[in-house]
Order: structure tokens, then sequence, then C-alpha cells
């Protein structure tokens, strides 16, 4: 099974999920499972009630996209989840002040797993503040970048 591009679904969810308060994060189309996934935010979390509101809300204006091309498709709505990576620019000013986690691609100061609290970002580079020093690393440097998950 083929899916259309994100580019060419993501505006119609785009026009449905900003009058609800919800933000789309990320678009998922898995061809061999045929199933399309949709990755949601609200300012205050997201529960069940939050992802099945949507779904029922684009669940027949999505068909006119005909994201699948006339095949049978599951379609999905769900939390991005705790440690989803950052990919958006809007991910990133989300957690500015927040406490991060970061892994490498190749080990810094011999350490390749970071902690600390993002102050800056921009499309090159990340800076985080660590508990002795600030770093700035490359972002192409970087394999994940999420928020810190603490278990009290």
């Amino acid at each position: 099974m083929k899916f259309k591009s994100v580019e060419e679904i993501l505006p119609m969810l785009e026009k449905i999920a900003q009058p609800m308060g919800i933000e789309i994060v990320d678009l998922e189309c898995n061809d061999r499972a045929g199933a399309l996934t949709v990755f949601i935010e609200t300012e205050h979390g997201v529960d069940l009630d939050t992802c099945e509101k949507f779904h029922n809300a684009i669940f027949e204006p999505i068909d006119d996209v005909d994201p699948s091309y006339g095949e049978p498709y599951t379609l999905n709505v769900s939390s991005p989840g705790l440690d989803r990576p950052f990919k958006t620019p809007r991910d990133f000013e989300r957690n500015l002040g927040k406490e991060v986690e970061i892994k490498l691609y190749a080990p810094l100061k011999g350490k390749k797993f970071l902690e600390g609290v993002l102050e800056e970002f921009d499309e090159n580079t990340v800076t985080v503040a660590m508990a002795n020093e600030t770093v700035k690393l490359p972002r192409n440097k970087i394999a994940k970048i999420n928020k810190a998950i603490k278990f009290e």
C-alpha cells in the first residue's frame, strides 16, 4: 500500500486541529501496516478523550483527501509519548528552560548521553546548561533529543 505525502495530507488535518486547540506534531504513514497515525499535542497534554474527539473530527474529512489512493487503511490518533524526539522548531520552543536528555552519535568528553536544561537552539546548534558547564552542540552530532523523564 502507498500513502500520499505528508504535505498533501497535513493541511486538511491542521485546518481541523487549530480551532480545537490541537497541534499536529507528527504524521506517520506506515505502508506495510496500512496505517496512518496522527500524533497530536495540546497545551495541557493529550488524553484518550482528546484523541477520540480529534479522530471523530477527521474521520470523514480525511477521506476527501484520499490518503491511501482508495485502498482501505487504519486511521490512528495518538499522543506523541513522553520520550518523543524533538523534530520541529516548535518542539524546541515548547521545551526551552526545561530539562532534556541528549543522545550523541559519538562521545563528547567520553559521554554519549547528556542531561541538562535547554537554553537556546537554532537550525544548527543546541545549547544546554549542565551541572557544571554550558555546552553548545552541533545538531548534526545529536542522535536524539527529548524531554527528560523523571520518576519520583
